[in-house]
């Protein structure tokens, strides 16, 4: 097929056009690079500042880059905001799009008015997220009080609702999107692809039988701590350490390059990642791809839902301070489990987020949405 991935985040779009292209596919990548991370594109649709910025952009999707946006199969957008553009415009470009194109889908992998919908309805399958906890608003939420009423702005709602009325379906990357996109389309345009991860580009660690210093590491961003909990992290972690000197150290990364966190990240052995999600992101599966332990999300619920019932190496994060110190307390006071852990970390990858693996689900998806018309 020839497909066009529209919009990236975290590399997300580009790796998965790694799987697909090596399953013998036409791929072209059209994004901004995912911002500061410059992930790579074939073409790129950055928008520069102020308004003059907005407008060029439009105009440039209506003129030059217009030849490089119609005759596909498939194009999945990262987001239904796919530019960085007005909810009018882009409703005009995504009209287009889908007169213009064989099928439009959606790459959940980000928020969007179908998870907030599922996160604040009663029945809620989910206890908690970087929004809610169980029933009230998160740390995250009360310390970004607009936050909410932004994404609920009536034009911006509006134009979500038009692109989930006119798609052929969704892939998810995360459980907690396909339980947003159920909710918003249907299970019968709502399936799971899981995040791909090229594992040509990591090489697993050797990590010791039993170490005598367990080496903590915390790479964030400082502006989202309260959002994925990274500041209950170093809080635990340093209770940790502080208990045990000598045999629990902590490394603390924030906003450095690339290569340096890399290499800081794979001399440790257990990466603390985030408290409010069910499931393993980007950063933790980067970490289990190397080997590594990782403190993410590791809910049964994500677990059962993949099909998963013996390889569960996730070190399951409590949204709770006290639990989350006595969780990673258990985890230093048994250095003995973390190669064997590690070992299946990586395994766990290979299994279900390898690039080629993604790739199929997704084309799966797509060719029965396809077929179903």
């Amino acid at each position: 097929m020839k497909i066009l991935l529209l919009g990236d985040y975290s590399n997300c779009h580009r790796t998965l056009a790694t799987g697909l292209l090596r399953l013998g596919h036409d791929v072209t990548v059209i994004s901004n690079g995912s911002f500061w991370m410059n992930c790579h594109r074939d073409i790129d649709i950055s928008r520069k500042p102020g308004k003059t910025g907005g407008l060029r952009l439009f105009l440039r999707a209506l003129g030059p880059l217009h030849r490089h946006l119609k005759g596909y199969d498939v194009v999945a957008l990262h987001d239904p905001q796919f530019l960085q553009l007005k909810p009018a415009r882009l409703r005009y470009l995504f009209d287009r799009l889908k007169r213009d194109n064989g099928s439009i889908f959606l790459t959940a992998m980000s928020t969007d008015i179908g998870f907030l919908d599922m996160l604040e309805a009663e029945d809620s399958p989910l206890k908690y997220s970087e929004w809610f906890v169980y029933g009230k608003p998160a740390r995250w939420n009360l310390a970004n009080p607009g936050k909410w009423e932004e994404w609920h702005e009536p034009a911006l709602v509006d134009y979500q609702r038009h692109v989930f009325d006119n798609l052929d379906g969704a892939v998810s990357i995360l459980y907690e999107y396909v339980l947003g996109m159920d909710k918003a389309l249907g299970k019968e345009r709502s399936g799971y692809g899981g995040i791909p991860i090229d594992l040509s580009l990591y090489n697993p660690v050797t990590l010791p039988d039993n170490p005598e210093t367990v080496k903590l590491f915390l790479g964030r961003d400082r502006t989202r701590m309260p959002m994925k909990g990274s500041d209950f992290l170093e809080i635990a972690a340093r209770r940790v350490t502080d208990r045990y000197p000598g045999k629990a150290e902590l490394t603390i990364v924030e906003n450095r390059p690339f290569d340096e966190f890399i290499r800081l990240l794979c001399d440790s052995h257990i990466v603390l990642d985030q408290i409010y999600s069910y499931t393993p992101a980007t950063t933790a599966l980067m970490a289990m791809a190397y080997g590594l332990n990782t403190v993410s999300g590791g809910e049964s619920d994500f677990y059962d839902y993949i099909g998963e019932h013996t390889l569960r190496p996730v070190i399951n994060a409590p949204v709770e301070l006290d639990e989350l110190t006595e969780t990673l307390d258990r985890t230093v006071s048994a250095p003995e489990l973390i190669a064997q852990r590690g070992h299946e970390s990586r395994l766990f990858v290979e299994k279900h987020n390898d690039c080629e693996i993604v790739a199929a689900r997704f084309l799966d998806f797509w060719t029965k949405r396809l077929n179903a018309r």
